[in-house]
């Protein structure tokens, strides 16, 4: 595990925590120290992002995930995840359910996401020709506006919150070069076989999201055996950084019950 970088913290019942794709556990500075108290919170950063390094060859994000709790001798764990993280968890239910207890997904459903919304279209074609272009500073742009949302603009919400994303996606995506390999092996059939997932699933929808993103979370929820939705006013992709408290008010309530 020496090219995968990791904060594991406090000591309990093990929770993990996810980051979206282009971040890094940073993004989860806000209940990191909150539940290090309670919990063994372990946050790693995905293969190719933040400290972790770059792919050398085939990998999936899940096996990844499943050789590192097995490295810290743990599990079955929690899973919380943002968007990519939320997708890992999916699959980590699917591909690995002995080391899953309970899966919270926030923005995505499973990692064979489908896009149908005009703006989420339109910001993710952009995004891809940024990226394809090698222009990072408009890649970067291009993703923190997800933050925003399709009702929002990104000076609507606090500098705080999108300097942090911006200095997160600049660092993961500074690591890349527009015409690297692409090592990244699918999980496969994740819709088909959502419904084989019995841990208890709670998905966290910012209100503000995308129509896609929401509809992918609750269409999960009413897929798998235990699966419930709440949703936080006022946010969008990334509710854990906009209202940290009232995220985490909901994910110690979901733990309580698992």
């Amino acid at each position: 595990m020496n090219d995968m970088f990791w904060t594991d913290t406090g000591t309990g019942r093990p929770l993990v925590l996810l980051h979206g794709g282009f971040l890094d556990h940073g993004m989860w500075d806000d209940q990191i120290p909150v539940f290090a108290s309670r919990y063994r919170v372990i946050a790693p950063d995905a293969r190719g992002h933040g400290r972790s390094a770059n792919a050398t060859g085939p990998y999936r994000r899940t096996d990844d995930l499943a050789a590192l709790l097995r490295h810290l001798d743990t599990g079955p764990a929690i899973l919380a995840g943002v968007s990519m993280g939320a997708s890992t968890a999916v699959d980590t239910a699917l591909e690995h359910p002995e080391l899953v207890s309970a899966v919270v997904v926030v923005g995505a459903g499973t990692s064979e996401p489908y896009f149908t919304d005009p703006w989420t279209t339109r910001v993710w074609t952009a995004w891809h020709a940024a990226m394809t272009a090698g222009d990072l500073e408009a890649s970067v742009e291009g993703l923190t506006l997800f933050a925003a949302g399709p009702h929002r603009a990104l000076g609507d919400l606090d500098p705080e919150v999108v300097n942090r994303l911006r200095r997160m996606t600049r660092g993961t995506m500074s690591k890349h070069t527009k015409d690297e390999p692409d090592y990244l092996i699918p999980v496969r059939d994740t819709w088909e076989r959502a419904a084989d997932i019995t841990v208890p699933v709670l998905a966290v929808n910012g209100a503000l999201d995308s129509p896609d993103h929401i509809g992918m979370a609750e269409r999960l929820a009413r897929t798998v055996a235990d699966g419930r939705v709440i949703s936080i006013d006022g946010t969008a992709h990334y509710p854990n950084m906009e209202r940290p408290d009232v995220f985490n008010g909901i994910l110690e309530d979901f733990l309580r019950t698992v």
